[in-house]
């Protein structure tokens, strides 16, 4: 090895979202890098979407929906070039509401299952790194909140046990400040934001939570591609 050269070992990245999508709009230009940079991404999609907004009736219908964002979050590891695996579990939609008690939503399934599977993961792949949501969820979603705290369960445990290598565990957070930006943004553009102005200084991270931060501006470009798979998300209106 010459003088000043440096031998970088590739990384195994696991990640564990909730739904179709959350891999984009969160870390899409940081999992990106890290496939051009030569690493293995492998993202890991708890359920699958099945109850999201449908922006085009042509693209999906409530009965479907699940199916065709399974295909959507295909598209978009594509252009990633990350690899995907669903776990099949049913959107459990927002706090509160009837999709909450759908006997096959994640909501529903015993901690001690969906762990075990996380668990079987860790083991196959022995991940470098794992991404999930933060504690937050973001904005409260409860999928993103069990998967935040499944993941993190399983990875204390490999501390705890001493079985295994553990990995680095970084949660994907949207700092409070940003949201702020956005609200802003959309009441600029003529746009009704989907959250209160009063609910504004609750979603998402606070500002001082966040301890990393990556430049992706080299990214974007692929990050807006894969992003843009997920036809049945996007509101042409929207911000």
């Amino acid at each position: 090895m010459t003088q000043g050269s440096q031998v970088i070992s590739k990384l195994t990245v696991l990640c564990l979202f909730a739904h179709p999508d959350d891999e984009g709009f969160g870390s899409g230009g940081t999992l990106a890098g890290l496939v051009r940079k030569g690493h293995k991404v492998t993202v890991v999609c708890v359920t699958n979407g099945d109850v999201g907004e449908i922006s085009n009736l042509a693209l999906a219908t409530p009965e479907n929906l699940g199916q065709v964002r399974q295909q959507e979050l295909r598209q978009a590891m594509a252009v990633t070039g990350a690899d995907v695996r669903f776990l099949g579990y049913r959107d459990s939609g927002m706090q509160d509401t009837p999709d909450n008690e759908h006997p096959s939503s994640l909501f529903q399934a015993e901690a001690v299952e969906v762990e075990a599977r996380i668990s079987a993961l860790m083991d196959e792949f022995t991940p470098d790194i794992v991404f999930t949501h933060d504690p937050t969820g973001g904005y409260g979603h409860p999928d993103h909140i069990i998967v935040y705290e499944r993941t993190t369960a399983v990875v204390e445990s490999m501390q705890e046990k001493g079985t295994g290598k553990r990995p680095h565990l970084y949660f994907v957070c949207f700092p409070r400040s940003n949201f702020r930006k956005l609200w802003q943004e959309m009441i600029d553009a003529g746009i009704t934001p989907p959250f209160a102005a009063d609910a504004i200084d609750k979603i998402g991270s606070p500002d001082g939570y966040v301890t990393t931060v990556k430049d992706v501006s080299a990214y974007v470009d692929v990050k807006q591609e894969s992003v843009r798979c997920h036809k049945t998300q996007l509101d042409p209106n929207g911000p």
